[in-house]
């Protein structure tokens, strides 16, 4: 979970000024958390919890009102009732990796990947992405290889990942939908040689670069760990009740990505 909020933190400052290259400064004074984090952290504590995700959101989101979110976010967040919305958009995808992190078969992962996304957007290709990207994350987790996770993500989700990153790169634009974030940022992670790796290919696509970072820098925790300088950089952006959720759930359910690992 703390590779997403940290690939969501280092992109925060390109979503808006996008660039091309890996070449940046993987920190920069200006980053922040977005409502990548937010929202993340929000899932994590309704797993740590078993409170109900909706209303926990809702809570977050008048706690974080200006994190960033979109307007049909927005919207949702604000109404008495909790309808989902239909949303193909990619924050189903940006906010899921907890589930990735806290189940313990694929079964159960695609299951509560659905459950939880279908609060909100209840599109067959919102739940797609969220359940393709916590699908990566258990299974990069429980010690399979890229070409297991690729093999498993095109088949089962027909998501396009025979392009390099830098055959990508060139014409991708800013997109806000699952279909067009979660095959490239699952890419980032596949062509990666470390965490800071892939969060460097996410962000160098030039598109939205937080929610593809952060995306990507779930599934790259799960296959690498994340460095302690980056883990402790991020978490110290985090106010006191973010930071206090993530450690919880990190300690609950990541301290064991450097021993053994889980298998399917």
């Amino acid at each position: 979970m703390i590779g997403a909020i940290a690939g969501d933190i280092i992109g925060s400052v390109y979503e808006w000024n996008r660039i091309k290259t890996k070449q940046f400064d993987l920190f920069s004074p200006d980053c922040c958390f977005t409502d990548d984090s937010v929202l993340t952290v929000a899932l994590a504590e309704s797993i740590l919890t078993n409170n109900d995700y909706a209303s926990l959101m809702k809570t977050y989101y008048r706690r974080y009102p200006e994190a960033g979110y979109g307007g049909l976010f927005h919207r949702w967040a604000r109404a008495y009732e909790s309808a989902p919305y239909n949303s193909w958009g990619n924050g189903a995808a940006m906010r899921i990796s907890a589930v990735g992190f806290a189940f313990n078969t694929l079964d159960e992962v695609l299951v509560r990947a659905s459950q939880y996304t279908a609060v909100t957007h209840n599109h067959t290709e919102g739940i797609k992405g969220a359940q393709a990207t916590a699908a990566a994350i258990f299974l990069a987790r429980a010690g399979n290889t890229k070409a297991d996770i690729k093999q498993y993500t095109t088949t089962t989700f027909h998501y396009d990942l025979s392009r390099c990153v830098d055959e990508i790169r060139p014409t991708y634009q800013f997109d806000e939908s699952c279909q067009g974030t979660v095959p490239q940022a699952i890419a980032c992670f596949l062509e990666s040689s470390d965490f800071e790796d892939a969060i460097r290919n996410a962000i160098s696509l030039g598109g939205d670069s937080d929610t593809l970072a952060c995306i990507t820098g779930g599934i790259a925790q799960a296959y690498y760990g994340v460095p302690a300088t980056i883990a402790e950089q991020a978490m110290s952006i985090l106010d006191e009740d973010l930071r206090s959720v993530t450690a919880r759930f990190m300690s609950s359910y990541c301290i064991g990505e450097d021993g053994p690992r889980m298998r399917v």
